[in-house]
């Protein structure tokens, strides 16, 4: 049986308690050693604003994210820097995007530099699919960029995006099916393909061996 893989920000917010109520690889929520990242600064500081805020307990926000208690209290404390995936599921429960969340300090140089090796960019990872995304943090609001890896038989399925989504993708690698809404292409290595993304859509790899895509994500 296939699982149903979903990138940041590509379900409205009301279907969050549904997203919550399946079954999540407990790698994602494992913290890295504690201290700040200079990446994301007082990011647990900022957590617990906007907690306060809106007058919810630790309580409130485990329930709404999905994130432990204890994970919370851990991250509010700086005294563990969480996953990219933690992080998400904490900026959806505060109707937020993640770069609202993460506020990153002024980089000293004009080139952003995303490591090859950097696990944190790591989105999701399992037996049948790898997603790791490409974009700098501080800039993932209007364009999301990923790399996809999909096992032989594995599939990407996601639900409508926020009205006006459009996906980019390129096949580096292995046959795909690209499918939105009620149509459907096949794509091979050195394709590309655009399509609408506020409708049900998927990726589907239909070949022998693992398929590698680009994927941009276009909010307007």
């Amino acid at each position: 049986m296939q699982e149903e893989i979903f990138l940041m920000a590509e379900i409205p917010i009301p279907f969050q308690n549904r997203i919550m109520a399946s079954k999540r690889d407990h790698a994602d929520e494992t913290p890295t050693p504690p201290g700040a990242d200079p990446m994301v600064g007082d990011l647990g500081g900022r957590i617990k604003k906007f907690r306060a805020g809106r007058k919810w307990s630790l309580e409130s926000l485990a329930n709404a994210s999905g994130v432990s208690r204890s994970m919370l209290s851990q991250i509010e404390r700086n005294q563990a820097n969480p996953t990219l995936a933690v992080t998400m599921r904490i900026a959806r429960a505060f109707n937020m995007m993640l770069a609202d969340l993460v506020e990153a300090p002024a980089a000293s140089s004009a080139v952003q530099v995303i490591r090859g090796a950097d696990r944190a960019q790591v989105y999701r990872s399992d037996n049948d699919c790898q997603i790791r995304t490409l974009s700098p943090l501080p800039l993932e609001k209007d364009v999301e960029f990923y790399q996809v890896q999909l096992r032989p038989g594995g599939a990407l399925r996601s639900a409508a995006h926020f009205e006006g989504t459009r996906e980019f993708l390129v096949v580096e690698k292995g046959r795909v099916r690209v499918e939105s809404d009620t149509d459907s292409e096949v794509l091979e290595k050195g394709d590309s393909a655009t399509y609408r993304a506020d409708v049900p859509h998927a990726i589907v790899n239909t070949g022998k061996g693992e398929a590698l895509i680009f994927l941009v994500d276009i909010y307007r």
